[in-house]
């Protein structure tokens, strides 16, 4: 017989890596669908190019270490794919996914030594660097189908990814401004840019980019990535402690804030169910390598999560917040787990 050794991260199933891997990205589809339902084939674009990257990349770094590309089967570098190009705007041009997704697998990856190894989240790593480096693609989402004129078809999105253009001439610029003659496109975009100029919350709600709930589009998204994220919770893939504090958290800071100011913030609901907040609590936060591994620390490390969330997006220059809140909780998570140890059985106090 023998014993081996391995790192983490380590899963309380008889589940090897591949088959975990491959189950979270199969409750990934629901939001996936959601997403190219409501915004288009350009989500689905931004997915092939990402996958496409994150497996040649993978593949040369590990030619280059020597390793065995056996290594490629465990589907980490899909999960990664898949959170990176769900994450960037359906028609962001093609060089940004490339290079966010290569960063991921070869720095914030690989070069922390492979699967398990890694500090930080590496979707979430590249994700900060493409919005620092490059803010304007990165911020260009379009609104729903729904509230835009033009009709993007898979040959438009196809040409306003490679050459920045639709095949009738429009940029992804004047798509947005065809909309809804701004260039605010999301929610919390639209939201975050008329506070700052003056407008209450109530008339900036007003606008047609907000539905009944959080959002056009944004808000059934979001619901989605719930259900699969219920999905992960129903299979053990996840534990509970991390997606309900961070949901906890977010809701009931963002309702002290409303009450103190109503016409300043936005509510909980606006908060829970726009932007990527569901994705970040069941399918991000929730990372076993990164995230803490003691379940009061768990429970810290999502409230910590739901906080940064909510403090981001409020006092922050950015509209969304749940790659930065990510990374800040990671940083955290070594003294998070040092401090919420299990005293050793029999140990005297």
């Amino acid at each position: 017989m023998s014993f081996l050794i391995s790192s983490s991260p380590h899963d309380h199933s008889r589940l090897d890596t591949a088959t975990l891997m491959r189950r979270v990205c199969y409750c990934l589809l629901p939001g996936i669908a959601m997403q190219w339902w409501f915004f288009g084939w350009g989500t689905l674009i931004q997915i092939a190019l990402a996958v496409v990257t994150a497996y040649g990349a993978e593949a040369l770094v590990l030619r280059l270490r020597r390793r065995r590309l056996t290594t490629l089967r465990d589907n980490s570098a899909l999960l990664t794919a898949l959170l990176i190009g769900i994450a960037l705007p359906p028609l962001a041009p093609w060089w940004l996914v490339v290079i966010g997704t290569a960063f991921a697998i070869i720095v914030a990856k690989q070069l922390y030594g492979g699967l398990g190894q890694n500090l930080f989240n590496p979707a979430m790593v590249a994700y900060v660097l493409l919005l620092v480096s490059f803010p304007l693609p990165m911020t260009s989402w379009l609104p729903p189908l729904e509230l835009q004129p033009y009709p993007l078809t898979l040959a438009d999105s196809l040409s306003a990814v490679f050459t920045g253009f639709t095949l009738d001439g429009f940029s992804p610029h004047q798509l947005r401004e065809l909309a809804d003659g701004t260039t605010m496109a999301t929610p919390l975009d639209t939201l975050k840019t008329g506070l700052t100029q003056g407008l209450t919350s109530g008339e900036i709600l007003s606008s047609p980019v907000f539905g009944g709930l959080a959002g056009v589009g944004w808000q059934w998204v979001n619901l989605a990535y719930l259900a699969g994220g219920l999905g992960l919770l129903r299979l053990r893939l996840i534990s509970w402690p991390i997606p309900v504090a961070m949901l906890a958290g977010l809701f009931l800071f963002s309702l002290v804030g409303f009450l103190i100011s109503p016409d300043g913030t936005a509510g909980p609901l606006m908060h829970l169910f726009s932007g990527a907040t569901m994705l970040g609590a069941f399918f991000i936060a929730t990372d076993p390598v990164s995230a803490a591994t003691t379940f009061r620390g768990r429970l810290i490390y999502g409230l910590l999560i739901g906080l940064l969330v909510y403090l981001i997006r409020t006092f922050g220059g950015f509209p969304d917040a749940i790659a930065f809140a990510v990374l800040l909780a990671n940083m955290t998570v070594p003294m998070i787990d040092s401090l919420t140890k299990p005293q050793t059985y029999g140990a005297s106090r």
